[in-house]
């Protein structure tokens, strides 16, 4: 079992597994570009790559006609396969700068302050270089896309430079974080169409309120040292009121995807999805004690069962276009 990593000891980081394959399986030396791109955390990319993937399904499935064929309703491998690279190299690449843009913080947070950067494991050098690799990797998946997705993807960067100073002015840092983590909402419908319709613009909305409300919960875990540091955060704005604002959170982002399917015409059968993900969101909520750390932490991420289940609800609907006329 790897000790928590400090000054005088590599480890892990706090907050990550012990015995993760990252522990068992690179070198030492590379462990803190691991714990920089959160290779031992997976839930950050995965929280991600939904939204992409959703957007990839909804653009396969949209409009459809009794007589296309199953591969064209179905979103290409390619493209899931494209989504998946990139969301762990810009997940990556995001964390890295944000661990740069917060050293001075993370060191005075017990959660964080194992982290390679406050540990002293990398220097800020080798950070730098670290974020520029990465990135080049996320640039090199999105010139694969069309003319109209690589400038649109671009423009995310924008979103991601400001968002780890906006803990330190408002209150609301993660509606900046929904702005960015939802990006993939746009993405996976511009890759389809060379375009945002509709659809893409209320998948958005909604993935932007889940992610606030997801990293609502997460922020809970911290809300006792930021309140010492002076970061802000929708945790300590909402306070006991939390399961309440999750309500309306969780509730409107659900309504925003329904009307993102209805928007894209794509079959009732998808909606079994969204009943499925809202029925675990509700769970979320109910289980929810603001004050206990480690069942926060396994609530946000119990969200990747909430991706899996609007996305394979999408699945099942082009199937079942695809199939109904042989019944």
């Amino acid at each position: 079992m790897e000790p928590v990593q400090s000054k005088a000891i590599q480890g892990r980081v706090a907050d990550a597994p012990s015995g993760h394959w990252v522990y068992r399986v690179l070198p030492r030396r590379l462990w803190p570009y691991a714990q920089l791109a959160r290779w031992d955390r997976p839930i950050g990319w995965q929280l991600l790559l939904w939204p992409c993937w959703w957007s990839a399904a909804l653009a396969a499935g949209a409009y459809p006609r009794p007589t296309d064929p199953l591969l064209t309703l179905l979103p290409a491998p390619w493209y899931l396969l494209l989504f998946f690279i990139g969301a762990v190299a810009m997940r990556g690449a995001g964390c890295t700068y944000n661990d740069l843009a917060d050293e001075d913080i993370d060191n005075q947070v017990e959660r964080t302050r194992s982290r390679p950067l406050p540990a002293g494991k990398v220097t800020r050098r080798q950070a730098w270089i670290f974020v520029i690799v990465q990135a080049l990797i996320g640039l090199a998946v999105l010139l694969q896309f069309n003319s109209f997705a690589i400038p649109l993807g671009i423009a995310s960067l924008a979103i991601v430079a400001v968002y780890p100073f906006m803990k330190r002015i408002t209150s609301w840092p993660q509606f900046v974080l929904g702005l960015a983590f939802s990006w993939g909402a746009l993405m996976g419908w511009a890759v389809e169409f060379g375009d945002i319709d509709d659809p893409a613009i209320m998948l958005y909305i909604g993935s932007i309120l889940w992610v606030i409300g997801y990293d609502t919960i997460y922020a809970h875990q911290d809300k006792e040292d930021d309140a010492i540091v002076g970061v802000r955060s929708t945790a300590r704005l909402f306070g006991d009121n939390t399961k309440t604002w999750l309500v309306g959170l969780y509730g409107g982002a659900l309504v925003c995807f329904a009307i993102a399917f209805a928007s894209a015409q794509v079959p009732v059968v998808a909606l079994a999805g969204l009943i499925a993900a809202g029925a675990h969101m509700a769970r979320q909520i109910i289980r929810l004690d603001i004050n206990n750390a480690d069942q926060c932490l396994k609530l946000f991420k119990s969200n990747n069962q909430v991706g899996w289940l609007i996305f394979l609800g999408l699945i099942g609907g082009s199937v079942w276009i695809w199939l109904k006329p042989l019944v």
